[in-house]
């Protein structure tokens, strides 16, 4: 435990350090805003010293290293060392990143908001009882879907893209490639390893299981962690060695990959009633990760210490907060809550920036999303049985489409990559949604 400790200590004293030669290269290139938004996010003195140029010193001998080991082959993570193929060139596709948006910088302009591009919509699968959930692989060529049945289902976008084209010669497509059986009760959320074909899910049963999809005949997990909770949701790190689990206990488990050993901080806040975790998502580098509560708090936690560094307590009044992810830039969170608001709050400050009004959701574990340029954010509305979509800077509400569902979906969410998403709710099916060329 004492080398556990030490070796969180170095991680700490590590970042820090990066930290303050990022804030340093900004402000000593003179972009300035950029310096204060990373000082003020990660707490770092913006007048920190640093020498000329280090940071890009020491990120050309770092490539210049990693040349070198790839060149020699160095070996996979150890959790991928029992023979698991890879799906060729998974994990391998350049994901096109747009410049992220300047929440603060921009002011409400009424009248000047964006069109939402028009979407066509197909019906793709069934599941047997309600689906539940959704997630895309990080690379947009694979999203999962699991249900209350206990299965899991995962599409492959290029032959849903095929099946809704107007004239399909080859006969009927499938997009079903692989269907996964191993809970005993129902799935709340799915998650993909950012490198390696492995899919993972948290459920009711108070585990979480590894799928290796690289293979066809494989229906069963090839590896559990067996929670002491039920696992509401779940967060790979970006480095594929950590995994986040948000249950009903209020501070999240923390597991290594490898060795599946937990870890809980010991500072945590002050937790309210019933801080059962509702959604934990990683920040893109892994430096930070949030978590939505059932006792309306959205908190921030240091990805390194695991100390929670923000907590923005009644985010959403006394209602739960229902799910909260980080822009791409890692400045920002969306939070959606059972008070049926939608907000972005500033994470170095902690304030509210933006809110996005007039869907209804009070009853369901709604998910409010970016699409994938973070232009526009989408939700369900509950009552009128819609998906809405809001113009993400100016927060003017700019469609409002009927979600073809019966009765609300559950889930929505929305591919990294491109202009497509997809729902699934009460009614089973799961729907994919594409933006018409």
């Amino acid at each position: 435990m004492e080398a556990v400790l030490e070796q969180t200590l170095q991680d700490g004293k590590l970042l820090r350090q990066v930290n303050a030669l990022i804030v340093a290269h900004l402000r000593d290139n003179n972009l300035n805003q950029a310096a204060l938004a990373v000082a003020s996010a990660t707490m770092t003195p913006l007048n920190v010293e640093a020498s000329p140029n280090k940071l890009l010193d020491l990120v050309a001998k770092g490539l210049a290293v990693e040349r070198d080991e790839g060149s020699k082959g160095v070996a996979p993570s150890a959790l991928f060392d029992s023979g698991t193929a890879l799906t060729a060139g998974y994990g391998s596709v350049q994901v096109p990143r747009s410049v992220s948006v300047d929440f603060s910088a921009v002011q409400d302009t009424k009248g000047s908001s964006k069109s939402f591009p028009k979407h066509e919509t197909r019906h793709v699968s069934e599941h047997k009882n309600v689906a539940r959930c959704a997630r895309f692989s990080p690379d947009g060529r694979f999203v999962a879907t699991g249900s209350a049945d206990t299965s899991i289902k995962l599409f492959e976008i290029s032959k849903i893209k095929q099946m809704m084209l107007p004239d399909t010669r080859d006969g009927p497509v499938r997009p079903v490639i692989r269907t996964f059986y191993d809970h005993l009760q129902p799935i709340n959320d799915l998650d993909f390893h950012p490198q390696n074909p492995v899919l993972i899910s948290g459920a009711k049963d108070h585990t979480i299981k590894f799928f290796d999809f690289s293979k066809t005949v494989a229906k069963r997990a090839f590896r559990v962690i067996q929670d002491t909770h039920n696992v509401r949701s779940v967060s790979f790190h970006p480095s594929g060695e950590f995994l986040l689990a948000g249950t009903d206990h209020p501070i999240a488990h923390l597991y290594d990959i490898n060795t599946f050993q937990c870890y809980l901080s010991a500072n945590g806040p002050e937790i309210g009633a019933n801080g059962a975790i509702n959604q934990v998502r990683y920040s893109a580098t892994g430096g930070m990760y949030v978590t939505s509560s059932k006792d309306g708090a959205v908190r921030m936690w240091d990805g390194v210490s695991a100390q929670c560094v923000r907590s923005i307590v009644g985010a959403h009044g006394s209602a739960e907060a229902t799910s909260a992810s980080f822009t791409k830039d890692q400045r920002f969170v969306l939070s959606c809550g059972k008070d049926s608001t939608v907000k972005l709050w500033e994470v170095g400050t902690g304030r509210l920036v933006k809110q996005y009004m007039g869907a209804t959701h009070t009853q369901l574990r709604c998910q409010a999303v970016f699409n994938e340029t973070e232009e526009f954010v989408l939700c369900i509305d509950e009552q009128s049985n819609e998906i809405v979509i809001w113009d993400a800077l100016t927060s003017e509400k700019v469609a409002r489409w009927p979600s073809n569902h019966v009765g609300a979906p559950r889930w929505l969410e929305h591919s990294p990559t491109e202009a497509a998403f997809t729902t699934c709710g009460t009614d089973r099916s799961v729907r994919f949604w594409k933006e018409i060329l």
